[in-house]
């Protein structure tokens, strides 16, 4: 985590003599000492000293050093003005905070020092730029408030509009920060401790001023950004930590110089009792956002985005965080992707028109914020009218539930059509450079390009006309910086010229003439260039102003499209992948016939093809799965698809199944894998212990959880014993009955079936076959005793002397123990009894070596005939054999 406050830098503290530009400097970089200074100089902007030592290393470029007043020198490294888009991303992307300084007059226009200002501050979570913005992905700016009895956070992205706000426990928030994964967290000074405690430190942080966070403020700052007199309709009203943190995020923008923000227009609460649980672990465990295999894996995500907008792409990614409850919601998706999957010809018709839309999320808000491209409004003017054409084939498609959602579609004809008429249809992508407004829409401006681009055939056309008027032959039209044009005239026609010429200049063998004409066309021809940018710059700002009337309604455009978008990609996926829809209903059962994982099945090789599975649980029968069979086999991918074809059937999205009934699920917990927290000093079975004991803490009567090898981080004795109590505790919870999958190479867990009676045993099947196992990855009713580690490591390369050694050594060890954890398990208690029962183990019944020779030790001694020494030296003997 970068943490960063808003202290003065170092070279704000330079006691020498300094030269007036380094003077402004200075000034500037004091007041954003924590930012790199992109400080504007002529063609160039320039950085110093430390910025400059930084900014060189990360840019590649070149550090010098520059002269500052009395025998000093300062570091410096720049780059030309016009490659800021190239480097600015750069900056960004290490980390670093950027306040780009511009000149804020004209050079030209004084004799005194430039004035310069900070125009923007760029951060990680807030940003304009294509270059800095992932595609398909928000990048949100999260505020984090510390309340007495809430805690409360905000989302916002700015590149959008985008703006989300809800409070509640602390590991409710981290689960919104893990499933939004925000690019910028801001939070009060004073409260890192509690900010790390809470959330970790892999977010990067800004800390601010505890006045940002004040809820009086908060309340008047968004009621005036929404222009409301309360808050009660966006739901956030009764929170007040949600309040406080909207109104930080809204201050943020303000003390990073982004004041244009008519495109937040509204913010929405993330309610807890809308959506499905799912925890960072869960997150990370289930690769819904990124793999956990490096570049050889691929997540849910990169699975099911097909589609064809970024504005699309990014809702995918929030539909996937947030899961739906509602019933109703879930099958009113799951009928529209059915009827794209049905009717192969409207669903390719509608995703052309998507496609051609392109992000218009994003345009929309660079209009609000006054920096939008000519190419980028043309572009918008062509994706009104693919919303156009979009709306016309929703129609006609002849479905109640398209047909409605077409009808909310604003075509804008208004300002579609205006762009038409005043905007070339290829204009430059820069407005300085002129070329943008179209013929037709301003006299003056069309007088002016013609003048500008025909002067010479103007001039020529003159020169043509006072010759033959005159009838001087010799007559020219020239030019000079002296006095401008003028008509030359040799001596012997002089003569012919008229009255009404004005002599300017005597030559040797001619005299030069100018007329009240000439000079017209001098100013015209002189002043067009400057002029045509003028007009259009001043008919580009009009234009934008009108556009931003359009600001509300086109954002509600763009949240339709992307939802159409996200719908179409699921039915492309569906056909693609022979996925079926899910039958989604309010029972507790859970039942997937022939599932299989989305990923996994994906990522297989041409001619290979993905075993399926069945998989059944209720709250009555069958409410704990214990699944078993050797490493390799499959059992982490039942798990894992599980929960995956649970997840998409509550997004709304066909899964891949033979068929599916999902009673709908509010909590999905997972602990599957192993991996050390290094860096927090955590250790593999520290993290797996954290993890479970967050599920157990949380679970309620329609949670999934999936629980894959719990208690291999510690001893074999340990782990058996926690994960016996960890299903026990599920299964005998007065409560929660929270439908589990249970994998594990514990056999011994196999007696719980007959202990509880919602507790039921699988295996996935493997085939042994001249000494050697085939996987058939397939889930069968049934323990099973086996685990065929020794056949995985000869699998793995293992030299054969060490495999052969330790099969010796099983058949030792099993010929030693063939007790059963059955002859020494207590009455089964219930949660309630639970601090004082449960399963005991006998310590000369277990299979270690070591406790097999202190029994035998033991076993032989008269304890009444032993003397004290004796015994104390047995007992250093005993001592030496464990090795202690």
């Amino acid at each position: 985590m970068k943490q960063t406050d808003t202290s003065p830098a170092p070279a704000a503290k330079q006691k020498y003599v300094e030269t007036p530009l380094m003077k402004q400097y200075y000034s500037v970089k004091a007041v954003h000492g924590d930012a790199i200074l992109l400080f504007r100089v002529g063609d160039f902007y320039e950085t110093f000293g430390e910025d400059a030592i930084k900014t060189a290393k990360i840019l590649g470029i070149t550090l010098t050093r520059r002269a500052n007043g009395a025998a000093s020198y300062v570091e410096l490294a720049g780059f030309p003005y016009h490659a800021i888009d190239t480097y600015l991303p750069k900056l960004v992307r290490a980390g670093e905070r950027v306040a780009v300084c511009e000149q804020l007059e004209d050079p030209k226009t004084t004799k005194k020092i430039v004035k310069r200002g900070v125009i923007e501050l760029v951060t990680p979570g807030i940003s304009y730029s294509d270059n800095i913005l992932a595609n398909k992905e928000n990048t949100f700016l999260a505020a984090v408030y510390f309340g007495k009895k809430a805690t409360g956070v905000a989302f916002l992205d700015a590149s959008t509009g985008e703006f989300y706000a809800a409070e509640g426990t602390n590991g409710y928030v981290d689960k919104l920060l893990s499933n939004l994964s925000p690019k910028e967290v801001i939070y009060s000074k004073g409260y890192e401790q509690e900010f790390t405690e809470a959330f970790g430190s892999k977010y990067y942080t800004y800390r601010v001023d505890d006045w940002m966070f004040s809820e009086d403020g908060a309340r008047e700052k968004l009621q005036n950004q929404f222009q409301v007199s309360s808050l009660k309709g966006y739901g956030i009203d009764t929170l007040p930590g949600a309040v406080v943190a909207a109104g930080a995020v809204l201050y943020y923008l303000e003390f990073t110089e982004h004041r244009q923000t008519k495109h937040i227009a509204s913010i929405s609460r993330i309610d807890e009792d809308k959506f499905v649980w799912i925890d960072k672990f869960s997150i990370r465990n289930l690769e819904l956002f990124a793999s956990n295999s490096g570049q050889e894996g691929c997540s849910l995500s990169e699975v099911l985005d097909r589609t064809a907008s970024p504005m699309g792409g990014r809702m995918l990614r929030r539909w996937i965080s947030l899961p739906l409850k509602s019933i109703e919601e879930i099958n009113a998706r799951l009928d529209l992707v059915g009827l794209f999957v049905e009717r192969p010809e409207l669903r390719e018709a509608l995703y052309e028109s998507v496609a051609l839309i392109g992000d218009l999320e994003r345009i929309i808000s660079r209009v609000a914020v006054g920096r939008v491209s000519p190419r980028e409004v043309v572009q918008l003017k062509n994706a009104l009218y693919a919303v156009e054409k979009l709306q016309n084939t929703m129609r006609e498609a002849g479905h109640p539930a398209l047909g409605a959602l077409g009808e909310q579609l604003d075509l804008c004809l208004e300002v579609r059509d205006k762009i038409e008429r005043e905007i070339y249809s290829d204009p430059a992508n820069q407005i300085q450079k002129g070329g943008v407004i179209a013929s037709g829409v301003n006299l003056e401006l069309d007088d002016l390009r013609n003048i500008s681009s025909n002067a010479k055939d103007i001039l020529a056309s003159i020169q043509q006309r006072e010759s033959e008027t005159t009838g001087i032959p010799s007559l020219k039209v020239a030019f000079n910086n002296v006095f401008g044009y003028y008509i030359e005239v040799r001596n012997t026609h002089k003569d012919k010229v008229p009255a009404d010429w004005i002599r300017k200049q005597t030559l040797t063998g001619a005299e030069r003439y100018i007329t009240a004409e000439l000079k017209e066309y001098e100013e015209k021809i002189l002043g067009a260039e400057s002029k045509i940018l003028a007009i259009e710059q001043e008919m580009y700002a009009a234009l934008l102003a009108e556009l931003t009337r359009f600001v509300s309604p086109i954002q509600k455009d763009a949240s339709l499209v992307a939802r159409l978008d996200c719908l179409l990609a699921f039915a492309i996926q569906s056909v693609e992948r022979r996925y079926c829809r899910p039958e989604v209903n309010d029972s507790q059962v859970i039942d997937i016939k022939d599932g299989r994982h989305p990923v996994i099945e994906t990522l297989m090789r041409v001619g290979e093809e993905y075993i399926p599975n069945d998989v059944y649980l209720d709250d009555s029968s069958q409410q704990v799965m214990i699944i078993t069979g050797p490493n390799m086999s499959g059992k982490s991918a039942i798990l894992r698809q599980t929960a995956l074809i649970v997840l998409m059937a509550q997004m709304g999205c066909f899964v891949p199944a033979k068929e599916a009934k999902i009673g709908v699920v509010d909590k999905i917990f997972t602990r599957v894998g192993a991996s050390d927290n290094i860096s927090q000093g955590e250790s593999t079975f520290m993290v797996e212990m954290l993890e479970s004991a967050s599920i157990l803490n949380n679970i309620s009567n329609r949670s999934l959880v999936l629980l894959d090898e719990i208690g291999r981080g510690t001893s074999t004795y340990d782990g058996i014993s926690i994960a016996w109590a960890m299903v026990e505790y599920i299964h005998q919870h007065p409560s929660a009955r929270a439908k589990t999958l249970f994998a594990t190479h514990y056999h011994e867990l196999n007696e719980m079936e007959e202990l509880y009676e919602r507790v039921k045993n699988f295996n996935v099947s493997v085939k042994e076959i001249n000494r050697k196992v085939i996987f058939l990855r397939k889930l069968v009713r049934g323990g099973t005793e086996h685990s065929f580690g020794i056949h995985v490591a000869k699998m793995a390369g293992m030299p054969g002397q060490i495999t052969d050694r330790a099969e010796r050594i099983l058949a030792d060890m099993e010929s030693a123990h063939r007790g059963s954890m059955r002859d020494t398990t207590r009455k089964v208690p219930t949660v309630a009894q639970y601090g004082g029962g449960g399963m005991q183990l006998s310590m000369f019944q277990l299979d270690d070596p070591v406790l097999k020779q202190i029994r035998d030790e033991i076993k032989g001694l008269d304890i009444n005939a032993l003397t004290p020494l004796e015994a104390l030296n047995k007992l250093n003997e005993i001592k030496k054999i464990t090795g202690l």
